[in-house]
């Protein structure tokens, strides 16, 4: 006899009742954390904007929010707890050791790793920083939990998993992505990606410190000596205020120089979409998108550029997308605040005459 459909078909799992099957000594996890990562003594600022999300998602799950600190004893290391008191946080972590004063995977690895199985939090954040990514992986592999890399959103559905949001195939697509029978739920999110939250002063609270459990003689790395990167405050994509971008609608490598000059005529930053790296065009350093940098400046001019998911996602925190295009149907209009279907190749040396008329008429009012 001919089975039916029904029984051919295997039974649709969903993923509420997936998550009915998250193992009994993981149920007792609560709160959210926070890595604080320290750059050289000073708190990435990856990690404030992570706080601030991280306030967010405790406040729909009714738990607490934790900054976790690991360094060496020093100004650094309680400074670091401070900044994450003020920015949201509600407790710490610290753990501190002379072995902690450079990065190296394995000590980090079991400070962090120790501490979440003591405490037992349900969701940890990190940075998607080269230290964040490196020390993530590496955590979310010795407590084989799941982690969502590069998110672009978080968010807790209704059951009060954590929903990370991230692009895929190739940043043609976002998803979203859920760990439902591990604990912690991990995700990394990259350099402002997320909004920076506003600093309270005067806050304070409980710190929790934790030895680490290792001596030097269990680490295989060494830190010989530290060489600074000459290079890392030449380009400032991710922090500046005004950014204009080209696109492959400028046509020509010598058509960037209008970008480059709109840029200098506002005293903002210039960059590109990862075709005209790819063409060799620009540096890669001046990259905007997923593969590339991700701002948030006050003003975003976009000349030339289609807007795929893989720009998108490294754009739309700016608080104004202008973009220029001589296509009305392009993506980048769906997601701009101010759409001009024009040649950016005309339209910029007009608009950079236009701004240097009116600044220096500003300037001239503030001599007289």
């Amino acid at each position: 006899m001919e089975a039916h459909e029904s029984e051919r078909q295997p039974p649709i799992v969903s993923r509420a009742s997936a998550k009915k099957d998250l193992p009994r000594h993981f149920r007792d996890n609560r709160h959210v954390w926070v890595f604080i990562e320290l750059e050289r003594g000073q708190v990435h600022p990856v990690s404030i904007e992570l706080l601030g999300e991280g306030r967010k998602l405790a406040d729909k799950l009714r738990v607490q929010l934790a900054g976790v600190v690991i360094g060496t004893e020093g100004l650094g290391s309680r400074s670091a707890i401070a900044e994450a008191f003020a920015y949201g946080a509600d407790l710490a972590y610290l753990v501190e050791s002379p072995l902690l004063s450079d990065y190296r995977n394995e000590p980090f690895t079991k400070a962090l790793s120790d501490l979440v199985i003591l405490h037992k939090p349900e969701i940890l954040l990190l940075g998607a920083t080269s230290l964040g990514r490196d020390l993530a992986g590496s955590v979310a592999t010795t407590l084989e939990t799941g982690l969502t890399a590069d998110c672009t959103e978080l968010d807790v559905d209704a059951d009060g998993s954590l929903a990370a949001t991230r692009p895929t195939f190739g940043g043609s697509l976002l998803c979203t992505i859920y760990t439902l029978n591990c604990r912690p739920q991990m995700a990394t999110v990259r350099p402002r990606v997320m909004a920076t939250p506003t600093r309270v002063t005067n806050r304070s609270g409980p710190i929790f410190r934790h030895d680490l459990m290792m001596i030097e003689e269990e680490i295989v790395t060494k830190v010989l000596a530290f060489l600074p990167d000459g290079r890392s405050e030449k380009i400032n994509l991710a922090y500046a205020d005004i950014v204009v971008a080209g696109g492959l609608g400028i046509g020509t490598a010598e058509n960037l120089e209008r970008v480059m000059v709109l840029a200098r005529t506002i005293g903002g930053e210039f960059g590109c979409s990862r075709p005209l790296v790819q063409k060799g065009w620009m540096e890669v350093d001046r990259q905007i998108g997923q593969t590339g940098q991700t701002i948030r400046p006050k003003l975003y001019l976009a000349a030339g550029i289609s807007g795929a998911v893989q720009h998108r996602v490294g754009v739309e925190g700016a608080d104004l997308i202008v973009a220029i295009n001589t296509d009305g149907n392009a993506p980048i209009f769906d997601f701009a605040h101010v759409a001009v279907v024009a040649d950016a190749v005309g339209l910029l040396p007009a608009l950079t005459a236009a701004f240097a008329r009116r600044l220096a008429h500003n300037q001239s009012m503030q001599v007289n």
